[in-house]
């Protein structure tokens, strides 16, 4: 496809400021082109927030930032209704909600009714302000950030405000002695991301999306997906498995994964990789997982041998 060559030039600008970490440049492309949202969870320094910051300067569109703390309000998320005392009447103040990328940084510091605020957002593209209805940019995508480390004075974010996220993926240290050789030398020579210039509009990136709802998934692959899903839930180590919204994340990602790649067709494969980044964060083990040492990864590691890959 065409137009998937702009997408290569996305990532390749991206890979000027994060090194060696294309895996998950790629996976957060794909959630945006799937009209979802994105976790980083990882410790501190390896790049999170560099990573949302280059994917909103890699595409002209607007772009915002807010630093959760625990005085964090919901209405510096929304936005709010002031009065005119000139005109004698109230006018929406738009919050830094009403951008087409939004870094929601360290999101588990704030209250969860700040947290709260983002789900209408996440969901349906809109937001409600004292009984009024606005609706968001149409490229609308909130990064989130947290660090698992330190949990002193942080708010766990509850299941419902998980499953809004359609991938949680973390970066990890670099793997290679030259590749963290190769981040202090940019850092030390310039700030590469003061410097990092768009590759494309808002208006070819919607229309790349538009394109992405005529890549071919075949039924046999839609029903892979949701007997992945459903295994889930019947699997006796998790007390929660994956949800239909789930099973709709995976069937979308799997989609931009294959246009992304060149093709004009989903396979099993798609379904397969993405699995982890779009399932995982959505499980909570049982008691007797907990107990016998077992990992989330493991589970829906055995989850996927029981589920049977169709033959196209």
């Amino acid at each position: 496809m065409p137009q998937s060559e702009t997408l290569q030039k996305i990532i390749s600008n991206m890979e000027t400021v994060i090194v060696g970490k294309r895996s998950v440049i790629e996976l957060s492309l794909i959630t945006l082109l799937s009209d979802g949202h994105l976790l980083l969870e990882d410790v501190p320094g390896v790049g999170k927030t560099t990573l949302a910051k280059s994917l909103a300067q890699s595409i002209e569109c607007s772009f915002s930032r807010v630093q959760f703390t625990p005085d964090t309000l919901p209405s510096d998320v929304t936005g709010m209704t002031i009065y005119n005392m000139q005109t004698g009447e109230f006018r929406y103040c738009a919050g830094v909600i009403m951008n087409d990328i939004l870094l929601a940084d360290e999101i588990n510091r704030t209250s969860p009714k700040t947290q709260a605020s983002l789900l209408e957002a996440m969901e349906e593209h809109q937001v409600t302000v004292d009984g009024n209805t606005y609706s968001l940019p149409q490229l609308f995508m909130v990064i989130a950030t947290q660090n698992p480390i330190e949990q002193l004075g942080t708010y766990r974010l509850p299941e419902a405000q998980l499953d809004r996220f359609m991938m949680k993926v973390s970066m990890g240290y670099p793997e290679k002695i030259k590749d963290e050789t190769d981040i202090v030398l940019r850092i030390v020579e310039g700030e590469p991301l003061k410097s990092l210039l768009p590759v494309t509009s808002k208006e070819e990136l919607l229309y790349i999306k538009e394109e992405i709802r005529t890549v071919t998934i075949h039924e046999d692959i839609i029903t892979y997906a949701v007997e992945i899903t459903r295994n889930t839930r019947k699997n006796r180590y998790l007390t929660l498995g994956a949800s239909p919204r789930a099973a709709i994340a995976l069937t979308r990602a799997a989609r931009s994964r294959a246009y992304l790649l060149g093709r004009s067709y989903v396979t099993p494969e798609d379904i397969t990789v993405l699995t982890e980044p779009v399932l995982m964060h959505r499980l909570i083990l049982s008691s007797e997982a907990r107990l016998e040492g077992k990992k989330e990864k493991d589970i829906l590691q055995e989850v996927l041998h029981q589920t049977k890959v169709p033959i196209l």
